[in-house]
């Protein structure tokens, strides 16, 4: 991996300012442990019986941007990325997949999610949650994100350390 380009969240600042600037950074992160990978490689499974990989990751967190944002605020009948069923399992399945189409989907989504929140205006902005049939407000759904990637990140961190001994960040 290259140095750490990635920019850190801002000491003070507005509440969404701080939520987006985390959020940034933690899809920063996932882009970060996949730099420099092969196909080959992003495809590298954890450990058996897992069939986890980075590729899968990406592929996920496409569906998650996509799931949270576009459908809770833009078109709550918008089917999944790699599923019409609502299938979050089925993105994680990247046997198939490329870098190229993997990352080209996840880069629209989160484009996609960044449009929505900076054209909301405020937290408060609310959206219905189909999954749940209730509505959410955008401070909920940027904060849900932001634990998606957290957790996810972490399995990305062991996923990297196994492809090639990277560790770190």
């Amino acid at each position: 991996m290259t140095g750490d380009q990635r920019v850190g969240p801002p000491s003070f600042g507005s509440e969404r300012e701080t939520l987006r600037a985390f959020l940034d950074y933690q899809r920063a992160t996932l882009a970060m442990k996949c730099e420099g990978l092969t196909d080959e490689q992003l495809k590298q499974r954890s450990m058996p019986p897992s069939t986890l990989t980075l590729l899968g990751l990406v592929r996920h967190m496409a569906e998650v941007e996509r799931a949270w944002f576009r459908r809770v605020f833009e078109d709550n009948d918008v089917p999944l990325v790699w599923s019409d069923e609502i299938d979050f399992q089925a993105a994680y399945d990247a046997s198939a997949s490329t870098r190229d189409e993997a990352f080209s989907a996840w880069e629209a989504e989160v484009e996609n999610s960044r449009r929505v929140e900076r054209a909301a205006d405020s937290l408060d902005q609310a959206g219905h949650q189909p999954r749940w049939g209730e509505e959410v407000s955008l401070r909920m759904v940027m904060v849900h994100v932001l634990l998606e990637y957290g957790r996810h990140n972490g399995h990305a961190d062991f996923l990297r350390e196994g492809v090639d001994g990277t560790v770190g960040a």
